[in-house]
């Protein structure tokens, strides 16, 4: 698949306006981004990129007197091995859970290492919003559990659900590049009980799960919940993430709307993960 890569110039630079770029960039279809010391670098399947949505998506800048410049580049699958391992260093959650590539040696041991092989998809760990289920999967009893993950990018959160206990487990992305990583790093992880679908919500048909866990975007959560609540067992649990902290009202109202209680909400810098319940 080709990618193409917008590099982002935000002046001035702040890490909340970084941000908010980024969440807005992920609703016009960005699906992985680096940062950078004055911006960001987001990435986009060529064929789904809208070069005139871009001057809307930076515009929300302007009420913090930021002016953002952006330029394009287009790259071959060839070349995102290379872009990767430039950009992904090792991270640590919670001081119980490593992320690494398969190129980082000599780390050192906590209870749950995840080896992550760091290819075009949207779940490396990095980005506060897969740090924060990440989290939360340490703390939470998912064993014995069916677990599905919506949105899974590199899959690495059905892994450490897995690692948790888990016993049945289903990711899904919609991005054929997504698909094909979680594939490979299930295995190269020794997972034995996920299944990974190439799709979207219109997947789940009768399959119903203990935990779902959605760390995508706020339009998708919102048009997709309906589906997550008819997939969910009495008393299942929904962690909704993806979204900013001044959506949780909206994400929250809707999920109500539905039927579904609110339990808790978890922030991260600017970034929120939202715990509902059937």
């Amino acid at each position: 698949m080709e990618y193409t890569e917008v590099t982002f110039t935000i002046a001035p630079y702040s890490s909340e306006s970084a941000e908010i770029l980024v969440a807005q960039l992920a609703e016009i279809g960005f699906d992985s981004f680096t940062d950078t010391p004055n911006g960001v670098n987001a990435f986009i399947p060529t064929k789904q990129l809208n070069e005139a949505a871009i001057p809307s998506a930076t515009e929300v800048l302007s009420i913090m007197n930021a002016t953002t410049q952006w330029t394009i580049t287009k790259h071959e699958d060839q070349n995102w091995n290379k872009v990767w391992e430039s950009n992904f260093d090792p991270i640590v959650v919670d001081s119980k859970c490593l992320v690494r590539a398969p190129f980082h040696k000599d780390m050192p041991a906590y209870p749950f290492e995840i080896v992550i092989e760091p290819k075009m998809a949207f779940g490396t760990g990095h980005h506060q919003t897969t740090s924060l289920i990440l989290s939360e999967l340490l703390t939470f009893d998912v064993a014995g559990k069916t677990v599905l993950d919506m949105g899974c990018g590199t899959g690495v959160l059905a892994i450490l659900a897995e690692m948790r206990g888990a016993v049945e487990l289903i990711a899904i992305d919609n991005d054929e590049w997504a698909y094909r990583n979680t594939i490979e790093n299930v295995e190269n992880n020794g997972c034995k009980r996920i299944m990974s679908l190439l799709g979207d919500a219109s997947l789940l048909k009768h399959d119903t799960f203990d935990v779902i866990l959605a760390n995508i975007n706020l339009n998708i959560l919102l048009a997709d919940m309906q589906q997550y609540k008819m997939a969910m067992h009495c008393s299942a649990d929904l962690f909704c993430s993806g979204i900013l902290v001044e959506d949780i009202p909206t994400l929250t109202a809707h999920a109500q709307s539905l039927g579904l209680t609110f339990v808790k909400s978890r922030t991260k810098d600017n970034w929120a993960m939202v715990h509902f319940k059937k």
